[in-house]
């Protein structure tokens, strides 16, 4: 099989699942094309979830148990170890939706170490993960991103952000699993990325440890790389980076239109691409300085990935290159590439069904509204389906 048609292969992308779990993502991926159903359903589990009716079951045997591992991490276990019997390794990710409060903030940190403490015990786990909002409140962020000038409760709110930070830090140093820290909104981005940078100067000395997200739908990020990369060979320590689309996308445009400033995001999907697939590109001709995790469900630039490493004699399994995509979702690419000898790793979302609900919504949203990716979901089903005549 040429390498073009490599995520072709639906007998090796569902080779986990049964042929009633086949079934069930047919079914689902179907309802989830029907974008007006999507709102519906949207709908009516929001209220349901709020009215406390007994929903929960339904929503564990169907969209719960396709997007997500289990309610916690011992619950994942049997996903993990059966992914890793393939070659695809997990990040476990604690999909609940934050509070705003100290205690909250403190939980989420506990949380994380737990996380790191129990991927230190399987190398199927060799990543941790965590948003910066979830060590301390958005208002703190973009007051830091904007230069507005704190209260003194304010600064000790910050201080102790940074602490969190340099625990976690210093934690998945310890443990050496490496740590992935998601990208938010752009008004309190740069905040983020000045305490990821601090965290690598400190911790990815000999190796990559701290990884900071590259929203590449924006257009000023290969630019911020660059000025990074120039950073880390002054101060000598190595970059980590995971490169993704981007995940706010209408909000950032909407924002931008109401307080009157250019909008950060590329002018249409051909530019993020293009600035995606230079900003890949540029990682890979790096590489001695930068490992990267490429986060796409993007067949067009997996492939790139994988013929740029072919150019320039990167192995297929060198440490310093990951590919991820969601847990159930993109199959097609993980498991073929993983077959193949790349490194991949799956996020796999955790927590209590209600909890998770408002991700679980989004991935729904996010699938009717990416155009092709639902089409391409249940093709390839549809052909296992064939494939295995069902």
């Amino acid at each position: 099989m040429s390498q073009n048609q490599l995520f072709e292969n639906t007998e090796v992308a569902f080779s986990l699942k049964s042929d009633s779990e086949l079934e069930r993502a047919y079914f689902l991926f179907k309802m989830i094309a029907n974008e007006p159903l999507v709102r519906i359903g949207t709908a009516v589990t929001n209220f349901a979830i709020k009215a406390h009716l007994p929903v929960q079951g339904l929503i564990r045997a169907t969209v719960f148990d396709h997007f997500c591992g289990g309610v916690n991490e011992e619950d994942c276990l049997p996903v993990v170890d059966k992914m890793y019997a393939k070659k695809v390794c997990s990040v476990l990710d604690y999909s609940v939706e934050g509070k705003e409060e100290e205690a909250q903030f403190d939980a989420v940190l506990q949380k994380t170490i737990e996380l790191l403490e129990f991927a230190d015990q399987k190398d199927a786990m060799p990543f941790g993960v965590f948003k910066p909002t979830g060590l301390g409140r958005f208002l703190i962020w973009q007051k830091k991103s904007e230069g507005t000038p704190l209260t003194d409760s304010e600064t000790k709110e910050w201080e102790r952000i940074e602490e969190r930070f340099d625990i976690l830090c210093k934690k998945a140093y310890d443990c050496g699993v490496a740590l992935l820290i998601d990208a938010e909104e752009s008004w309190m981005q740069d905040a983020a990325d000045e305490v990821v940078a601090k965290m690598m100067r400190k911790y990815n000395r000999e190796n990559v440890i701290i990884y900071n997200t590259l929203q590449l739908y924006r257009h000023d990020r290969f630019q911020y790389l660059q000025r990074l990369h120039e950073e880390a060979r002054v101060y000598g320590y190595k970059i980590g980076v995971k490169i993704v689309r981007g995940a706010y996308m209408e909000k950032e445009n909407e924002r931008a239109i109401e307080k009157g400033y250019p909008t950060p995001i590329c002018k249409d999907k051909a530019h993020t691409d293009a600035n995606f697939n230079t900003t890949l590109r540029y990682i890979l001709e790096n590489i001695k300085d930068i490992s990267v995790f490429v986060g796409t469900h993007n067949e067009e630039s997996s492939y790139l990935a994988m013929q740029i490493m072919n150019e320039l004699a990167i192995a297929k399994d060198d440490a310093r290159v990951w590919f991820g995509q969601l847990y159930g979702m993109s199959d097609h690419i993980s498991f073929n590439q993983a077959a193949d000898g790349y490194n991949v790793a799956k996020y796999l979302p955790f927590g209590p069904v209600r909890d998770v609900m408002p991700y679980l919504i989004r991935r729904a949203e996010e699938n009717t509204s990416v155009a092709g990716q639902t089409s391409r979901e249940l093709n390839l089903l549809s052909h296992e389906k064939k494939r295995r005549k069902l």
